[in-house]
């Protein structure tokens, strides 16, 4: 069955700062990331997302870009990037880079020529409003990262849970800035420092396919557009709703311009050859929503679904999301991703509570049907660091989930004397150097899920029916022509019936060292394990 890369891939998330630091500066590079591309290649990794290593000043760590063709010092150069790319390419991993559409940094040319005068030709380029009848911001719309968050641990469930901290409401939470030079204000839906391009402007358009272009040129193989769903604004900039009003608005904005300028972006890619790719991350957690930005084909190639990620470790929860990525993205030829982990939230092993959840966690992952994206880390089973109070760096409260991936044993774990996070807790341990040396460890059950996942064609493509199964359980079957797969996984405290009828064997356990393949499939099911069955 001929399908394009991105369906059958497993693509794994690189937060460049925080992956592996080759000049010991403490922060990590581009040449660090190409020097542990043989760590992607062992354990099966078919592409990689980087997230920004653009010019930028850092307000938001590279999503607010002064030069979107360009690769910032801190991460080294264009001929590093290159570097990479046929590093990458040679081991025959394909390469996705992070696009941030949006918005730009505030010392972007383009912007300094903009709030230079009203007349300034670049100053339709982002979106300029004179004051609300109030004298205040022309709506009510607020930013992003207004509020700082705690993470709670639930007693019962052993859960921890992201609480939001609510603002100060002597804060500025417009997401608005007033510019005393031209006496009006810019709307920015995340930092002032991040005011938000226009993409009603035509030039604006034409500007920013021309960067992709530039990195299409290199022989990148595709995009993460950073909050694509946002480019389309409503224009008449109209009120949010008294039940949206206190949200940022970036995370309710849904306007349909945005459908149309997807159309001409799919336009772009399709003219390339090599099925280049446009993943969206379209932050609206809903998922009948999630699916019309796929279009009819011909918007984005893929689509975050977040909800997931926010998922409790409870099997009817599971099972509703997904029932709805089946009731709302397969019905328009959508294909599905599936994420638990990511550089703006906490890591799923904090999130679950226990190695045993977060183990798990990997096969359900790595057997739905869909395209997997793994979070740098996750392989390692790492949790959130504990950051110091007073020593916090990222505005949106995010650092715990960015802290530097540990390499090896010795205090320093590969990097620079200095980094630029905390490490991870019991990050020798869970070091990549030592639990390559040990079959049981979280690395080498995600060698072996990936490399069974490799190996079927259900896995990969295949239809996805969900089973009767236990209380607190779940499973399913992934079916493509002869070949078949089962998955159970358990939520629960207590050993429940497997339940799977016919002859199976185990393939891969959550909670063994890989021993158990070819064994006879077991008559019950572990608490918070999942086991991958084929045919006996």
């Amino acid at each position: 069955m001929d399908a394009p890369w991105w369906q059958t891939a497993v693509i794994y998330q690189i937060y460049p700062r925080s992956f592996a630091d080759a000049d010991g500066d403490g922060v990590g590079d581009l040449e660090g990331v190409r020097r542990r591309l043989d760590h992607l290649v062992w354990l099966g990794i078919d592409a990689i997302w980087l997230s920004p290593f653009f010019r930028s000043p850092m307000a938001d760590f590279g999503y607010d870009v002064s030069d979107y063709c360009d690769v910032d010092p801190v991460f080294g150069t264009l001929d590093d990037f290159d570097r990479l790319l046929a590093d990458a390419h040679d081991r025959g991993i394909k390469v996705l880079i992070d696009w941030v559409p949006n918005h730009s940094s505030d010392q972007h040319p383009w912007f300094i020529e903009s709030r230079s005068s009203r007349g300034n030709p670049k100053r339709d380029w982002y979106v300029w409003r004179d004051s609300g009848p109030d004298g205040g911001p022309p709506n009510n719309w607020r930013r992003a990262f207004t509020g700082e968050a705690r993470w709670e641990r639930d007693p019962e469930t052993g859960e921890t849970r992201r609480v939001p901290v609510p603002p100060d409401p002597e804060a500025d939470t417009a997401a608005w800035t007033w510019d005393e030079g031209t006496g009006q204000w810019y709307l920015h839906l995340f930092l002032p420092e991040q005011p938000d391009l226009s993409w009603d402007e035509p030039a604006v358009v034409d500007a920013m396919h021309d960067v992709l272009r530039f990195w299409l040129d290199r022989g990148v193989d595709g995009i993460r557009a950073d909050v694509i769903h946002a480019i389309g604004k409503d224009p008449e900039l109209r009120d949010d709703p008294p039940e949206q009003a206190a949200l940022p608005h970036a995370t309710t904005n849904d306007h349909p311009r945005t459908h149309e300028l997807l159309r001409d972006l799919r336009s772009l890619f399709d003219s390339y050859p090599g099925d280049r790719m446009v993943v969206g991350e379209v932050y609206l957690l809903d998922t009948a929503k999630v699916a019309e930005y796929y279009g009819s084909g011909d918007e984005l190639h893929l689509s975050f679904n977040f909800p997931p990620l926010y998922t409790r470790w409870r099997a009817d929860a599971w099972r509703r999301r997904i029932e709805e990525v089946a009731a709302h993205v397969d019905p328009v030829g959508g294909w599905p991703t599936w994420v638990l982990s990511n550089h703006d939230n906490a890591r799923h092993r904090t999130r679950y509570g226990t190695e045993a959840r977060a183990r798990a966690a990997t096969l359900l992952l790595l057997t739905l049907r869909g395209t997997p994206f793994v979070y740098a880390g996750e392989e390692l089973g790492l949790e959130d660091a504990v950051i110091p109070g007073g020593s916090a760096v990222d505005p949106g409260g995010r650092d715990g989930c960015r802290a530097p991936i540990p390499w090896t044993a010795d205090p320093g774990h590969g990097w620079g004397p200095d980094p630029w996070l905390p490490f991870p807790p019991d990050a020798g341990i869970r070091s990549a150097a030592v639990q390559q040396d040990d079959p049981a460890s979280v690395l080498h059950l995600y060698r072996r899920a990936l490399a069974a996942r490799r190996g079927s064609p259900a896995l990969r493509l295949g239809t996805l029916e969900l089973l009767p199964s236990a209380p607190g359980t779940l499973a399913w079957r992934r079916a493509l022509d002869d070949d078949q797969r089962v998955v159970a996984v358990s939520f629960s405290d207590d050993v429940a019936d497997l339940g799977v009828e016919g002859d199976w064997s185990v393939e891969v356990a959550s909670d063994r060292d890989g021993s158990e393949s070819g064994a006879e499939a077991p008559a019950t099911i572990e608490p918070d394990t999942a086991l991958l069955l084929r045919p006996a």
